[in-house]
């Protein structure tokens, strides 16, 4: 039998010609005619803020992190208040492992990522003491998760059933950034690393296309190891809700979200809501990749930054009060239009409605948590009706 090709079986392709890139190395689509007087005069005001910014946040987190914990616990109003700001770009890959929960589960297991596997004993023994059981301060659900950890005997060499979809998938996640143009270059088999290590671990998850720029979005800040356990905290709930239902079979996640997404429209935007029941539209025509990328998917790259920032801090619950926000922007053309261009405006919003510092603030007034909890014991109590109801009609099939 042929063994199934890997990405290292690839030799890198041709390095692409080099072209004008942003300050994120994604290539510009068109050249700016703005005077260059003027842009260095732009730049110089926004370094020196962005240099107020960074050693303000390099107060707060101390040298590698050291000093996280203590000041958020002392100051958790004033972390959420700078992190709503925007986490300064030079700290934000270790900034995000911080809040997320990742650095300490990289921490709780080194080496397991490259497949170095530790005697079992050793690793129980290893996360008894970092844990401590014994009120170490470390979140439950981390210790939690920890036991799962412990369980899944990691190899990052071994096989994947998802191997062939993450080559096919990997050139298609963002195509146009410098880091992954290469053909089989050092991006994208970073990419394929950390993707195949996912579907390693997790088997019941293994591998769906929208991950991939989950963990392309992480890849930009930080290595291999620190993104893979970064996309196990989200996925795995070490700090917030487990992301997992977004990615398994038949999206039970996406279509709890997209049912929550609707009925906060209805409350929060009434005739807007009222106007798309009438053209027969739903979230899952525009909205599910909000859910299943994060925003990372087609939204401008410093708007899904900023989303990224608080999302990783805040939860889940940010990327409905964006969506909340957008279509509030853009009530009023959005309740002239008709279904195909409604479809269409909904996927292509406009330039102004995509700048971070009017959407955020706005989002950030937005009050969901509540409705949130209401819609999601609604959808509960109706699926668990449903799933009984075809339990039920299946029985009665296997008795006649």
């Amino acid at each position: 039998m042929e063994r199934r090709r890997a990405i290292d079986d690839y030799e890198p392709g041709p390095v692409p010609p080099q072209r004008p890139v942003d300050r994120f190395g994604f290539i510009k689509q068109d050249v700016s005619n703005t005077p260059d007087g003027l842009v260095k005069s732009r730049l110089a005001v926004e370094y020196e803020r962005e240099a107020r910014r960074v050693r303000k946040w390099r107060k707060m987190i101390g040298v590698g992190g050291s000093d996280w914990k203590h000041y958020a616990r002392r100051k958790p109003h004033v972390v959420k208040r700078r992190i709503r700001k925007g986490i300064p770009d030079c700290l934000r890959g270790l900034v995000w492992q911080l809040i997320s929960g990742s650095r300490d589960l990289l921490l709780m297991n080194p080496g397991v990522y490259e497949g170095i596997m530790v005697p079992t004993s050793k690793v129980f023994l290893s996360l008894y003491v970092t844990f401590g059981f014994v009120g170490s301060g470390v979140c439950p659900s981390l210790s939690i998760l920890a036991h799962y950890l412990m369980e899944q005997q990691l190899v990052i060499y071994e096989t994947s059933a998802s191997e062939l979809d993450i080559i096919r998938d990997i050139s298609r996640t963002f195509p146009s950034h410098v880091f992954f143009q290469q053909r089989h270059g050092p991006g994208q088999r970073s990419l394929y690393n950390v993707l195949k290590a996912y579907s390693v671990f997790d088997r019941d998850v293994g591998y769906v296309q929208g991950m991939g720029f989950l963990a392309g979005l992480l890849l930009l800040y930080m290595s291999e190891e620190d993104a893979f356990w970064l996309l196990v905290a989200l996925l795995k709930g070490a700090v917030h809700a487990p992301m997992e239902g977004l990615y398994q079979v038949g999206l039970p996640l996406v279509q709890q979200y997209l049912f929550q997404f609707e009925q906060l429209v209805r409350e929060h935007l009434p005739k807007l809501g009222e106007h798309f029941s009438q053209e027969m539209i739903n979230p899952s025509m525009y909205a599910s990749q909000w859910f299943i990328t994060v925003f990372s998917y087609s939204f401008p790259f410093p708007l899904a930054l900023r989303i990224w920032d608080v999302f990783l801090y805040e939860g889940v619950k940010i990327v409905f009060k964006v969506g909340l926000a957008l279509l509030k922007y853009c009530h009023d053309d959005l309740i002239k239009l008709s279904f195909e261009k409604l479809i269409h405006a909904l996927r292509n919003f406009p330039e102004d409605a995509m700048d971070p510092d009017t959407l955020l603030p706005m989002a950030y007034s937005i009050k969901v948590s509540r409705s949130l909890e209401e819609s999601k014991n609604e959808y509960e109590k109706k699926n668990g009706k449903l799933m009984q109801s075809t339990e039920f009609i299946r029985k009665q099939k296997q008795l006649q």
